[in-house]
């Protein structure tokens, strides 16, 4: 298979673009990278040959090799344009990337692991410390995301099609209520969540039905 994605079950940067391929049809070959702690799969010298960054995801198509989300959604909108997540005025992309910018930005930054291993190793941040920090960029985050869609959305954050804005919000409330936030100001973003997980594009793509999900 020409297409192979690298990343972590638990990675909301690889369960977007997984939520991507599965909403274009898009065949995949997954190649998982550990990044549990003491397994630092990550740091692997084959996989930094392969990217740099040594970072989840990275994205094969062909001879084609791409690092970082952001940049292997727009690859796939724009190679794959069949089933799109963007529409098509100009003005209406810029609102889903308006979105897309709050998570990828404003959000999704401050909240990843290797921040909160920072803030807890070198600032001897306590666990109350960082579930703070951690709560308080998701609020303040979806907090305007919710207020955004209360004019466009329907079934999704626009209109009652899948787009790159719930490509991107999906995962960060999967984060979210795995670091135990409290949501109940977000009612949209709660319906536009079952919504998505009624569909087997998003069902597939969760991080609890992946090949490298540890059994419980």
């Amino acid at each position: 298979m020409s297409r192979i994605l690298y990343g972590y079950y638990r990675s909301s940067a690889a369960y977007r673009v997984r939520i991507a391929l599965n909403l274009k049809g898009l065949d995949y070959e997954h190649v998982s990278v550990n990044l549990k702690p003491g397994e630092d799969g990550q740091k692997q010298a084959e996989y930094v040959a392969l990217n740099p960054q040594g970072r989840v995801p990275f994205f094969i198509d062909g001879d084609v090799k791409i690092a970082q989300s952001p940049a292997v959604l727009e690859y796939l909108e724009e190679v794959y344009p069949e089933t799109p997540l963007l529409p098509e005025a100009a003005a209406d992309r810029a609102f889903i990337r308006q979105i897309v910018n709050i998570i990828a930005c404003d959000i999704h930054p401050l909240n990843n692991l290797s921040v909160l291993q920072r803030l807890k190793g070198d600032f001897s941040a306590s666990d109350q410390d960082i579930a703070i920090w951690y709560h308080h960029w998701i609020k303040e985050g979806f907090q305007a995301i919710e207020k955004l869609s209360k004019n466009t959305s329907g079934e999704f954050l626009f209109g009652d099609d899948p787009t790159l804005a719930d490509v991107y919000l999906l995962p960060q409330i999967w984060n979210a209520e795995r670091f135990k936030t409290a949501l109940d100001d977000f009612p949209t973003l709660l319906s536009i969540r079952d919504n998505a997980n009624k569909l087997q594009a998003f069902i597939d793509a969760a991080p609890e039905n992946q090949p490298d999900t540890p059994a419980i």
